[in-house]
């Protein structure tokens, strides 16, 4: 056998053989699979994210607060950018070289062959102008997307704001660089709700990046799910009247249905317009909001810490009552002020004398409740203070104090009730004396409370002894909230009703006359906070009408000075604007007086204004 003809034999066979291997991949990239057939045309074909539209936000009467509008991103395959105009580029987004080098330089590191956002949330009006000179920056693409358009000015700490994710929040697959996702607030609490569902779409490009058409007339389309709406349980109207009352004053006001736990009104003073956050120059804006010194960022009704002041006297009070260490008819002697435990004198205002309970509420009598906490820690049944202390805050965390209460905002911190272990470290010692602590008993002291722990409060009292999950979200379409639930204090409901009497009182005649409403029953109760840092805070706790609560709320003003100059008017008006619908003529010279009260300047006086409380 000719060996030459036997090696042309095999050199034509492994030809041969190879040549069928290439055509029946062809044939399967071309025939069989158009998925290949995708990939092979790559430079053809682009798939583009489609973006849903986030859901809607309303308020309880359907008002549409929280909207979409159209923006556009500017996308790069790093791969296929080529030389551009790059001053006419920084000129149209209005970014510098530095910047726009350095977000590339991103873009390529992150992936080289994949579309990434260079820059978010271009106006329509950049648009127009980038849109018709496109055709000369190869690699780069328009990609439309919806931001967030907010029909109001106000209420941020209620809705949050939306930003792009960052690497850890790219570990969910859901989120690729670029995306948005909620920060804070209800943006972030439901973003798996409101974001809705991302699809696809698969466009025919020319050499020049422009689109063609929809690939295989949109085979391989996947279409976006839209959001889902949330209907929260805000009351609009009130919360802008909210705001007008608090401008130029820093604090919160938290409003609640006490039937349902629905939050009606909840504002954090000052606050800032949500539609700051959106657009190309939301960063600039983040920067000057985080930087200011009121902070604006700070939800004062959510993460602000304050002691709770007199008006947790109607706590002690229920406390001293449960346990019997007090009766109705306990009476204490003060001639503005009184020595109590360890020969300490703790100071009141001037009023009548002796008191008792009643009176103690409508004339917050700080050695009436030094006493009542006194006898509660001395319970012989308790056998120590230590053990006695123990029990009174069992009762303290049943009024949600200590705890998160609402589960709608993910900033919620916790407020703190001293522990027995902390007080251990303080005091060196198990052996205490009701001296130690006695600063908690009028609500001062070591004990820290959140606004909206002190609206739950009024709700407490109003409801005469529990409370529903306070809630600003009343349906996700029209799903019910399922972690809505009843909450009852451990208190016999018996002892609410002298301690609302005593709240009635301090309305009538008490130190909370001027957040009188006519033909309104009123039950309230004033708190002067001390402040080492200035003026003492201003707050008040109410809820109407008495026998048929619609509303209860608190109003915490900072540097206030005293409950009944600020707080408690404020109050008294949000509830005739809820109650009645508007705001009396007799009220006027009232409501123009709290309108024009400004304390943002002034709060590091040293002048203190003699308290009728």
């Amino acid at each position: 056998m000719n060996k030459f003809g036997y090696r042309q034999g095999i050199i034509s066979g492994i030809i041969i053989s190879v040549c069928v291997v290439y055509l029946l991949r062809l044939f399967t990239y071309q025939v069989v699979s158009d998925k290949y057939k995708v990939m092979a045309e790559n430079n053809s074909q682009r798939t583009e994210t489609e973006y849903p539209a986030r859901g809607l936000i309303y308020d309880r009467n359907n008002k549409l607060l929280v909207d979409n509008q159209a923006a556009y991103d500017l996308m790069i395959i790093p791969n296929q950018v080529k030389k551009f105009d790059t001053l006419e580029l920084i000129s149209i987004l209005d970014i510098t070289k530095e910047s726009l080098e350095k977000r590339i330089q991103d873009c390529r590191d992150y992936a080289k062959f994949k579309p990434s956002v260079l820059v978010s949330q271009i106006p329509g009006n950049k648009y127009a102008v980038l849109q018709e000179k496109l055709y000369r920056y190869p690699g780069f693409y328009i990609q439309t997307r919806t931001l967030r358009k907010y029909n109001v000015n106000h209420s941020a700490d209620v809705f949050g704001y939306i930003g792009e994710v960052n690497s850890e929040q790219m570990k969910d697959p859901y989120y690729a660089q670029g995306d948005y996702i909620g920060i804070s607030g209800l943006e972030k609490t439901y973003e798996k709700h409101l974001r809705g569902t991302k699809g696809k779409r698969v466009v025919l490009v020319d050499n020049k990046n422009r689109v063609k058409g929809s690939f295989a007339d949109g085979e391989y389309d996947e279409d976006a799910i839209v959001g889902e709406n949330l209907y929260t349980t805000l009351d609009v109207d009130l919360q802008e009247y909210a705001y007008e009352l608090m401008q130029n004053k820093k604090g919160g006001v938290v409003a609640i249905e006490p039937s349902t736990g629905e939050i009606l009104v909840k504002m954090s003073s000052p606050g800032y317009d949500p539609q700051l956050m959106v657009g190309l120059d939301r960063g600039k804006n983040y920067s000057k909001l985080l930087n200011d010194p009121l902070k604006p960022l700070f939800d004062r009704t959510t993460m602000a810490q304050y002691p709770p002041g007199s008006i947790f006297k109607t706590v002690q009070a229920l406390i001293g009552l449960q346990t019997k260490a007090i009766s109705l008819q306990t009476q204490c002697t003060c001639s503005g002020g009184a020595y109590i435990v360890g020969g300490k004198f703790m100071k009141c205002h001037h009023h009548s004398s002796p008191v008792n309970l009643l009176q103690s509420i409508e004339n917050s009598c700080n050695p009436y409740y030094a006493n009542v906490f006194k006898r509660i820690l001395e319970l012989p049944e308790y056998k120590t203070v230590r053990n006695a202390y123990g029990e009174w805050r069992k009762y303290v965390t049943s009024f949600g104090f200590g705890s998160k209460i609402c589960p709608d905002f993910s900033n919620e911190v916790s407020g703190s009730i001293p522990t027995q272990e902390y007080y251990d470290k303080v005091f060196k010692t198990q052996k205490w004396y009701p001296s130690y602590m006695i600063s908690l008993s009028i609500g001062q002291g070591e004990l820290m409370i959140t606004p909206i722990q002190m609206a739950n409060l009024a709700t407490i009292l109003a409801n005469r002894g529990y409370y529903i999950t306070p809630h600003i979200v009343r349906s996700i379409n029209d799903s019910i909230s399922s972690q809505i639930k009843k909450h009852v204090i451990p208190i016999d409901r018996k002892h609410f009703d002298p301690i609302v009497e005593g709240m009635q009182m301090v309305i009538k005649g008490g130190t909370g006359r001027r957040a009188q409403v006519d033909s309104i029953a009123i039950a309230g109760k004033t708190g002067t906070v001390q402040n080492p840092h200035g003026d003492d805070h201003s707050v008040f706790i109410a809820f109407a009408p008495v026998e048929d609560p619609k509303i209860a709320l608190i109003v915490y003003v900072e540097n206030g000075v005293w409950g009944s100059r600020y707080a408690a008017p404020i109050a008294g008006l949000l509830i005739e604007k809820y109650l009645k619908g508007k705001i009396s003529d007799k009220k006027k010279p009232l409501e123009k007086e709290m309108f024009q009260g400004s304390l943002i300047h002034d709060t590091t006086s040293k002048v203190k204004e003699t308290s009728n409380e």
